[in-house]
């Protein structure tokens, strides 16, 4: 969970006068979740926040479903995912329920023309390929290979690559995104048994601020549909704000793994909650230590949840002819395991190199018609000797 973060100029209590060098007032908001009961920062900005213009398209961007009630173990090729001029035309949701979304995107301009804002989901975004600058209306974020980009709901943001070689793994959350709370205390701060710390959490530094009026057009998020609304000043004009609701970073690089004797299971990899799913970080790290242990998972039955595997880089010791970029789905209901051999191959192994992002959904996930295209419809049959 982010800690207390303040930049640039506030004044010095909450709900008073606020005055520019000129005399006018700067504008106050109010930026909370879950009522006032959650996460909020207060903004200030240049001119009103509320000064809509025009709404123009609507258009409906809800995931088309191929399979709703599935328990086929799948394979997807997330690199067979084409690249587009557009970030928000590159994003394919290939996996979905009624908590989250996951989406693969291969964007290969800036957002130029427009600001996005998700009203509905928070948006946990992960860079698989590229590197570049988040830039919200709380401030900016450089981004690279490896990092994790949290922009909670509401956050109007742009995100400026360096090249057009760009890989995003995004998982579009409709619960509030947490680090998970075994690992804080009743104070919200960070334990010693945690794989990360606060120190590891990148908080926006660089807050651009514009006292422009115009045309500014926000593409919108909202129950399944993008809303083109245009506002009369730049959304990117606070001057500062303080509080807990801001978007921030975490380097997958950064994730210390727990290890021990035996095969520690999945929960050790966790970096990231809700009450509807989890997410978890697979990094380089030694195996198991006990004489005979036996390094590759265990055969086990996912009975309440989906998993979702998205392979980052390295050797991926448990599965065969896994490649970077590919996701693996193993629905509830059924058991998986290693792929006939992996276990033997283990054995003796003192370290694993692999990285990968795991999300666990407590509801079943449908297939979207964008994975079939990329699936491998043979690979629940890969368990066979």
């Amino acid at each position: 969970m982010p800690f207390y973060h303040k930049l640039g100029e506030i004044p010095p209590k909450r709900h008073t006068q606020f005055k520019k060098p000129d005399g006018s007032f700067y504008y106050e908001q109010l930026f909370g979740t879950i009522g006032f009961d959650g996460m909020s920062t207060n903004s200030y900005h240049e001119q009103r926040p509320t000064q809509v213009k025009d709404i123009r398209k609507q258009y409906s961007i809800a995931p088309k479903v191929a399979k709703a009630n599935n328990i086929q173990s799948y394979r997807f090729h997330g690199f067979k995912v084409k690249p587009e001029q557009d970030y928000l035309d590159s994003r394919k949701i290939v996996l979905t329920n009624t908590d989250c979304n996951i989406i693969l995107a291969a964007p290969k301009e800036s957002t130029r023309d427009y600001f996005y804002k998700n009203t509905d989901a928070d948006e946990l975004i992960f860079i698989h390929k590229g590197s570049g600058k988040l830039r919200t209306h709380l401030g900016n974020l450089d981004f690279k290979y490896g990092d994790y980009l949290l922009v909670p709901r509401g956050i109007i943001y742009k995100l400026d690559f360096d090249t057009e070689d760009n890989r995003l793994f995004i998982v579009e959350s409709y619960r509030p995104i947490y680090t998970p709370k075994r690992y804080r205390n009743w104070f919200g701060q960070l334990l010693e048994h945690s794989p990360f710390c606060e120190r590891d959490l990148r908080q926006p530094q660089e807050l651009e601020t514009y006292n422009e009026s115009g045309d500014f057009l926000i593409k919108i998020k909202k129950q399944d549909e993008i809303i083109e609304m245009v506002y009369a000043s730049h959304p990117f004009d606070v001057i500062g704000y303080d509080g807990y609701n801001y978007p921030y970073a975490f380097s997958i690089h950064d994730f210390e793994p727990i290890t021990g004797r035996v095969h520690q299971p999945p929960p050790v990899h966790q970096t990231f909650e809700t009450d509807a799913f989890v997410v978890c970080s697979f990094v380089p790290r030694l195996y198991d230590y006990h004489p005979l242990a036996v390094p590759a998972p265990y055969n086990h039955s996912n009975i309440d949840s989906d998993e979702v595997l998205y392979y980052v880089d390295g050797d991926f010791m448990s599965r065969n002819d896994i490649e970077a970029g590919h996701i693996s789905l193993h629905p509830a209901g059924i058991p998986h395991g290693p792929h006939p051999g992996a276990m033997e191959r283990s054995i003796g192994k003192v370290k694993t190199d692999e990285l990968a992002v795991m999300v666990d959904t407590f509801k079943p996930l449908k297939v979207t018609e964008e994975a079939i295209k990329i699936a491998d419809d043979d690979y629940f049959k890969s368990w066979l000797e």
